[in-house]
């Protein structure tokens, strides 16, 4: 089988006795087209659209090229049915949701809005930028919300982008095109650091996990900030293996973003019998390994099928290198106690995933295939491999005789649950 690496790919043959299973998804076909899927969405939303008036100033929020969600299909759609209602062009602004990530080229920009491009004004949320911030409120727990001005004085404000999997926040989309994805640094950081236990010393809170809404308390304060915002309604994609689009789900932003959450779960999680001595995991190649930030949550839902000290092959180009100029030096942390109470003394979004990475380097041993420097990799607590075949070699050398392995194509789209 190929295992996807950036552009490329790493061919992958192991022996029968040796191979577990692999985790992937059926992807199943849609007897509509992805034109088809979103055309319906939209239809079910027409009694939200057709109060819209020719007057009025659209918003309309999208998600940065890192988190590929099929814009340039639904985008193009959805302004469409915008100038239906006599709402031209020049009244429609698409807010690309950053969050804290860098500022997209105009290729980018491109490739997120499809044929819209220089047709329909495009501009980057700036999370730092305070003159375009503004004030919407606070969250139950003292997170004092502020988003892009843009969004705030809109007459109607349209938040897109897709569902899927978060190590924290439960699931992607929804509401987290507010918070953080429209939201101020301080904001963004407020919000994350309640994945955090109130009590210094204790660790993540196991609520706030891969595939949890119930009880979350990061899920709650992004719900919150969201309701603030007040958006007219949602458009969210779910998306198969291949990239294309299997469902779309549209209307209220909490009842239909929760809807798209039950359907992607059912759809998304892979049961295993057992946990594997070696676990094989590509991120899906490009952009879905763009940097290490993105590339991690392969690693995340990887680690829910390795065994305690088993060995994991993390196939990661990262060509855009770690994704924040701050994220590396929290390295220099080499023990959890000490990470963690650097986090509490001074939060950083991209501090959160450091820890995360460290925290699975050190319960088992990864092996990773990137263009990092062996010194980086090691820096970091992981193994460095120059290709997939190297890894091989690394990893046989680490494991027990009668290793077997689970491999995962698609590392950020299947949760491994334990049937048991």
């Amino acid at each position: 089988m190929d295992l996807k690496y950036g552009s490329t790919s790493f061919s992958l043959s192991l022996p029968p006795e040796r191979l577990a299973g692999i985790i992937e998804s059926a992807n199943p076909t849609s007897l509509q087209s992805p034109h088809e899927i979103v055309a319906g969405v939209l239809d079910d939303c027409q009694s939200t659209i057709s109060d819209f008036a020719a007057g009025d100033k659209v918003v309309i929020v999208t998600s940065d090229i890192t988190r590929y969600t099929a814009s340039e299909i639904y985008l193009p759609l959805l302004v469409e049915r915008l100038n239906r209602q006599g709402i031209p062009d020049s009244a429609i602004e698409i807010l690309i949701a950053l969050g804290i990530h860098r500022k997209q080229s105009d290729h980018e920009h491109q490739k997120i809005v499809g044929p819209l491009h220089k047709r329909v004004r495009v501009f980057d949320h700036d999370c730092d930028h305070q003159p375009g911030l503004a004030y919407i409120g606070k969250t139950s727990n003292g997170i004092e919300v502020n988003i892009n001005r843009h969004a705030v004085e809109a007459d109607r404000l349209i938040l897109t982008g897709v569902i899927g999997f978060h190590y924290f926040a439960g699931f992607g989309g929804g509401r987290k095109s507010v918070l953080p994805g429209i939201a101020s640094r301080q904001s963004c950081m407020a919000s994350h650091f309640a994945v955090l236990n109130p009590r210094p010393g204790s660790g993540k809170n196991p609520l706030a996990t891969t595939g949890n809404l119930e009880g979350n308390p990061v899920h709650q304060a992004m719900l919150e900030a969201c309701a603030m915002a007040e958006p007219d309604f949602i458009l969210n994609t779910v998306l198969a293996a291949d990239k294309s689009i299997m469902a779309a789900f549209g209307g209220h932003w909490r009842t239909a973003h929760e809807e798209g959450c039950r359907y992607y779960r059912e759809r998304f999680s892979f049961p295993i019998s057992a946990k594997a001595d070696l676990v094989i995991v590509s991120c899906g190649g490009y952009p879905k390994d763009i940097n290490l930030i993105q590339a991690h949550k392969s690693m995340e839902y990887a680690s829910q099928a390795l065994r305690e000290g088993g060995v994991m092959i993390f196939l990661a180009e990262c060509r855009d290198g770690f994704g924040n100029d701050t994220f590396f030096s929290w390295f220099r942390h080499k023990r959890l106690e000490e990470f963690e109470a650097a986090l509490r003394d001074q939060y950083e979004i991209n501090g959160q995933t450091a820890y995360s990475i460290l925290h699975k380097a050190l319960r088992f041993r990864i092996i990773l295939v990137s263009r990092f420097s062996a010194q980086q990799v090691e820096a970091m607590g992981m193994i460095p491999a120059e290709s997939l075949d190297a890894a091989l070699g690394i990893a046989e050398r680490l494991l027990p005789a009668e290793w077997r392995a689970l491999v995962m194509p698609e590392g950020g789209s299947l949760l491994p649950v334990s049937a048991g």
